[in-house]
């Protein structure tokens, strides 16, 4: 057996322009990690790596360089790869300071363990058997560009719809609240709002009480991470729950991922695996959440077909799931052919359909 690992970067392009608080998205670049053994060339174990811009812990200017070494020092190792030491691996080769390197390696090795079928985690979801329900996200832009989006998850069955919220006018954000709200009371639709870290310290306990009133199920990161005291009295005080998203970014450690949620309590926390270095450490911040009677869901950063299927097929292990952040897949021109598909507000895996990874092979 020997293993190698190469990879390709790969521009996914939006279908629109995609507004956050923190500027407007057009495109984005993943790297896809093609793991192989050369007495086995029709196996191939496929992960994704894509740091967020502005956002990741590996945005940085020379990650492909960082890439190109680690696939190198992965590829001088004589490796026999077993599901045992996929981890002795990744803490041995991979640092800390690279979560979306680690996810990718992490799931192109389950993927080749499962003989490259794209299979992360066997369960229901991948057995065509089982649907996760997920939000419809509405993003940023014009009140009557959110407002279509709106009507069209409304439309297409989605029970719980997100907003991200702090770009435009926030009267402007509440009157589409409202609009949901006069059509629809809490028990029928789900809403979230996701702030980004928009709101002022000063004047985020205010927006959180004008926010009760359209009965949210929880917002995303009020205020910007790293304002810890602030972030934990905001969390005793709020009359709307809050989800911690940016603010879990760096906790690499157990012990440091334990001391913050203590430290803030908050009422949920948020899991992209892709920032927070895959999911071995999703895992962590889930047993600790359990242990501290915190909510949680799992959401996509953003990746590809092919990293937001290892995300669902581990998120689908898990029962009784809160609508997860999965929907992500519609969004690009050029996204990968794949058996993920969604319906009336759930995120399917079709076992009749292909997966077409021809063109991903390195140059």
């Amino acid at each position: 057996m020997s293993l190698r690992v190469s990879y390709l970067k790969y521009t996914l392009h939006f279908t629109f322009e995609a507004g956050t608080s923190r500027g407007t998205l057009t495109q984005k670049d993943s790297y896809f990690l093609r793991l192989v053994d050369s007495d086995q060339p029709d196996v191939v174990g496929y992960g994704e790596c894509g740091p967020l811009r502005g956002l990741s812990l590996d945005d940085i200017p020379d990650f492909e360089a960082r890439l190109t070494e680690y696939c190198d020092s992965f590829n001088a190792i004589d490796l026999q790869l077993f599901s045992w030491n996929v981890p002795i691996v990744l803490n041995q080769l991979i640092s800390q300071q690279h979560p979306s390197i680690l996810f990718g390696l992490e799931t192109a090795m389950l993927d080749f363990l499962s003989g490259g079928q794209r299979l992360i985690q066997a369960n229901e979801f991948v057995n065509g058997h089982r649907a996760i329900p997920i939000n419809g996200l509405v993003w940023m832009g014009s009140p009557a560009f959110m407002r279509q989006q709106i009507d069209e998850k409304l439309a297409a069955g989605y029970t719980t719809i997100k907003l991200k919220i702090g770009a435009i006018d926030f009267d402007q954000e509440c009157d589409l609240l409202g609009y949901i709200r006069e059509q629809y009371s809490p028990e029928q639709i789900t809403l979230r709002v996701d702030a980004n870290g928009a709101f002022r310290p000063d004047e985020a306990l205010a927006k959180l009480e004008r926010l009760a009133h359209y009965g949210l199920h929880s917002i995303e990161q009020p205020i910007a991470a790293g304002q810890h005291d602030l972030l934990a009295d905001l969390c005793r005080h709020t009359p709307v729950p809050i989800a911690l998203d940016e603010e879990l970014i760096g906790h690499m450690e157990y012990v440091d991922k334990f001391r913050l949620l203590k430290k803030i309590q908050p009422q949920y926390i948020i899991l992209k695996p892709t920032l927070l270095g895959g999911l071995r450490h999703c895992d962590e911040w889930i047993e600790l959440a359990n242990r501290l009677a915190i909510g949680w869901w799992i959401t996509s950063a953003l990746e590809s077909n092919i990293g937001l299927n290892a995300i669902a097929q581990y998120a689908a292990q898990f029962k009784n799931l809160l609508p997860q952040g999965l929907g992500t897949g519609q969004l690009y021109h050029n996204n990968i052919d794949s058996p993920l598909h969604i319906e009336h507000g759930t995120l399917r895996y079709d076992t009749g359909a292909p997966w077409v990874l021809n063109g991903l092979r390195p140059h």
